[in-house]
């Protein structure tokens, strides 16, 4: 794969897209892009205000509530997009997250950013299910991250319900579940013949401001202070800029031969920066103990039928 942009993606008329998190950073850079090509985007937001002023600068974008912390939420949302796009959702970009946030609990009881980055997310794909399949050689694409490497998912623990809760490993732990579900819906898939292809992608070191989220979320005004500081230097001298990051995930979204199960990455600096390389994912991933586990893991815990069954 030799310096792959945006530039090179293929008019996308006729396609409609679901980007959740879309509101700014990574999100609201694929909806610009993906909506300068042509598709109608759908933009899963879960502040409405920020997701109007977004929506103002996506052409043609539509709107769609969801908060990926309230599966409620989810459930309407998958029913609102269900009911918008006639059952034909071309792509499904996984995107949005929370990062290393104090202990805190989604609305249902679950550890925040695993319910948020993970259990949010696979409902709402499990939702969407018929949707995809009805637009024909439709594509998931999940976020990852370079957190996902040395993380473990605790399939007895996963909301550090018994064990020393720390923000580092939770965010590991929901980035590598992330990868462990694309996979895993990869395989799913693939066994049942369907044509839908599960990908996951990751953008490096970019500066998305997702630091900055992380930074407010702490109480501790001095401790906020602090990170903020920190993550700003260190995206000044390390980061990328999030133009080149979204690129691993919009080439996933519409490259021509994306294979199902590909992780897509930066291919510099150990996967820091540069342009999108397919990479190999993290081992827990390509297990298929850990992939079934999980899978099975999450039907429980969120109460949506897993699709494919």
């Amino acid at each position: 794969m030799t310096k792959w942009t945006d530039a090179e993606i293929s008019d996308q008329s006729g396609r409609t897209v679901l980007i959740t998190g879309a509101n700014s950073g990574l999100g609201l850079q694929s909806a610009k892009v993906l909506a300068g090509k042509g598709a109608h985007v759908l933009l899963a937001c879960r502040s409405r205000e920020r997701g109007e002023r977004a929506a103002r600068s996506v052409r043609g974008a539509t709107l769609v509530p969801l908060d990926l912390a309230d599966l409620d939420s989810v459930r309407q949302a998958a029913a609102h997009v269900r009911e918008l796009t006639g059952d034909k959702l071309d792509v499904l970009m996984n995107n949005a997250g929370v990062m290393a946030t104090p202990k805190n609990l989604t609305k249902d009881g679950f550890e925040l950013q695993f319910g948020t980055n993970h259990l949010g997310h696979a409902a709402l794909t499990w939702l969407l299910m018929p949707a995809l399949r009805g637009a024909g050689e439709a594509r998931v694409v999940t976020l990852s991250s370079l957190a996902a490497r040395g993380g473990r998912v605790d399939l007895d623990d996963p909301n550090f319900e018994h064990r020393r809760y720390q923000p580092g490993t939770a965010y590991s732990q929901a980035k590598l579940a992330n990868q462990v579900f694309a996979m895993e819906l990869d395989r799913r898939l693939r066994a049942t013949g369907e044509d839908i292809v599960s990908v996951a992608a990751h953008p490096g070191y970019t500066a998305t401001g997702l630091g900055g989220a992380m930074a407010r979320s702490y109480p501790n005004r001095l401790l906020s202070t602090v990170i903020n500081t920190a993550t700003r230097l260190g995206e000044m001298v390390f980061a990328q800029k999030v133009t080149t990051g979204a690129l691993p995930q919009l080439y996933a979204a519409t490259a021509p031969g994306v294979n199902g199960g590909d992780y897509i990455g930066p291919g510099s600096l150990g996967g820091m920066r540069g342009y999108p390389v397919i990479v190999r994912p993290q081992a827990p991933a390509l297990d298929r103990r850990t992939g079934s586990g999980l899978w099975q893991l999450t039907a429980k815990l969120t109460g949506v039928a897993p699709d494919p069954a």
